[in-house]
């Protein structure tokens, strides 16, 4: 089943990037960034392959990856600043989420923001992820904009570069992190669980 996936999500990609080129490459990104599961770990290596194939320039791949990693994660935020803190304080109890969690929230992101978004950049499965909480919990923009692109910028360096070093074999990167992913995947969830179980408790 995994393997159909990733399959599936190669061959769009492939085809995406072999039509637009750099645009593909900016536009995966950016949906990527927007919470569509379409991985930069299969993204960023076909590029830098592509690179080492001398069809494409690293420093344009890195620039368009940076780039559409960030307006994909402002469209995100934006999304989840104006529509998700309304939602969440109308419907939130119905998911165990209370005004004082969104307080929580605010006052954790307004001293630990900046650190918070550079450091879920760089993690597989919660850099797709981390501009909704950014937004419901009303970080400033500026902040989130410069800290989600310094995250973005070495990630997608580390990954073409890696496209560049492994060449036609460039799917291996994404087979040989996927335990990691899946490691950190575990994570959030158990967090997730820990997060209901007190609540109910409660």
């Amino acid at each position: 089943m995994f393997a159909t996936i990733i399959s599936i999500l190669v061959n769009f990609i492939v085809q995406t990037i072999d039509t637009l080129g750099y645009a593909g490459v900016f536009g995966l990104m950016a949906l990527e960034s927007c919470g569509i599961p379409i991985p930069s770990e299969l993204i960023m290596p076909f590029s830098g392959f592509l690179v080492e194939a001398g069809t494409m320039n690293f420093t344009i791949v890195v620039l368009m990856g940076t780039f559409g990693n960030l307006i994909g994660s402002l469209v995100a935020f934006w999304i989840a600043r104006k529509g998700g803190r309304p939602l969440i304080e109308k419907y939130g109890k119905y998911i165990l989420i209370s005004g004082k969690d969104l307080d929580m929230a605010d006052r954790w992101f307004q001293k630990h923001g900046n650190l918070t978004v550079f450091l879920g950049r760089l993690l597989p499965v919660v850099r797709t992820y981390i501009s909704f909480p950014a937004g419901i919990a009303q970080m400033d923009w500026k902040r989130f904009s410069i800290y989600t692109f310094l995250g973005a910028l070495p990630w997608s360096v580390l990954f073409v570069y890696l496209g560049t070093k492994m060449g036609a074999h460039w799917q291996l990167i994404e087979q040989k992190l996927h335990e990691f992913n899946l490691l950190i995947a575990f994570l959030v969830l158990a967090a997730v669980v820990i997060y209901v179980y007190r609540h109910l408790k409660k």
